[in-house]
Formats: structure tokens, sequence, C-alpha cells
């Protein structure tokens, strides 16, 4: 692992799957190797995150950085940054990180910040995303990779996957669908910005 030199930081605040799929694909393909890249740390705003766990267990450092401790969204995203800023990341991958991040802390990894979200962009953005995709009467649906901007879902589209919607789909049942896909891209994404960088 001498040349690793690109290291990311992936940020969750539940079960953390796509950070898993992309954990688990770094070692498959051999990012290390490869790219010279590994997930050198995933930090959550909720010490009682799942997803810390199995990080834990898979030898990757954790931190927990409870957000309701903190006065202000800017000072916990101050807080964040020097968190994030020990492992001097190549890239910081929200993977279902359910914070809404400040203008500074956006600016502060202009570039290197990307989030999945659960719909086919620029279509609903925000939350509720398959409930009003059934809603509307859509035919498909899917998430997208972005570059995050200070404007919600927003950013420069980076991959996208799509999924039909079917009869009788809830928003549960399509949601998994989708999930199934956002296992797929988020790693496939993500690699190919490491193959740039």
């Amino acid at each position: 692992m001498s040349g690793v030199n690109k290291n990311i930081v992936i940020l969750i605040s539940g079960s953390g799957s796509n950070m898993a799929a992309i954990v688990s694909a770094a070692r498959q393909r051999r990012w290390a190797d490869r790219l010279g890249a590994r997930v050198a740390a995933v930090i959550s705003n909720k010490a009682s995150a799942q997803g810390l766990v199995w990080a834990r267990e898979q030898g990757i450092e954790v931190v927990a950085l409870d957000h309701s401790r903190f006065g202000s969204r800017e000072a916990f995203d101050g807080a964040l940054m020097v968190d994030i800023d020990r492992f001097e990341p190549a890239l910081v991958v929200l993977a279902g990180f359910m914070r809404i991040l400040t203008p500074g802390f956006v600016q502060h990894y202009e570039g290197r910040l990307v989030n999945i979200h659960p719909s086919l962009l620029p279509a609903f953005t925000g939350l509720k995303t398959h409930q009003r995709a059934i809603e509307m009467g859509c035919r498909f649906a899917g998430a997208t990779v972005h570059r995050v901007t200070a404007e919600l879902d927003h950013g420069e589209i980076l991959d996208q996957a799509v999924v039909p919607v079917l009869p009788g789909d809830t928003a549960e049942v399509l949601a998994a669908r989708v999930l199934t896909q956002e296992h797929l891209m988020y790693p496939r994404a993500v690699e190919k910005l490491l193959a740039r960088t």
C-alpha cells in the first residue's frame, strides 16, 4: 500500500449500504494497486449509525460527530471539516449523509465532493423522491451521482441509473429496486473520478 496517495472519506448517517458497496468495490477492483486509492475513513453525524459498526469491522477508521451537540450548522460543518481534513482526502463521498451542508463546507471541498441522489436529476430534488415519482405517473425512476454544489442536488451529473416504475409499486418497493442500481453505479462513478485525479 506504499503507493496509496488518494484517500477517500465517506460520510454516512445510517446503515451505509452505499458506503459498503464502495468499500467492497475498492477491494475487489484493487483500487489501492491500480489507482493508489483507499477508503481512509467513514464519518457519521450519528454515533448509532450501523454503517460505523460495519466499517470498523473492515479495519477502516471511523468517526462519530453528533450534529445535535452543535449550536449551528456552521459550527457542526466546521468541526466536520477538521475531522475530514486529517485524512487529506482526494474525494469526500456522501453516502446517505442526511445533512444539508453549508456553502462554506461545499466551497472547501469544491471539485472533491460527490453525492448520490435517489432520482433522475434534475427531476425530484430533495426528499420523498420515489413517492413523488409514483404520484406523477413516471414510467422510469433511478438515481444520480453528482458533484455537490451550494444549490441542493444541482451539481454536474457524473452518472445515472434508470429503473422502471412498475404497476403497483410502492415507494418502498421502488426504493429497493433503485438501491440495487445505486450499489453498482456509485462505486463505478467514484472509480472513474479517481482515475482522473
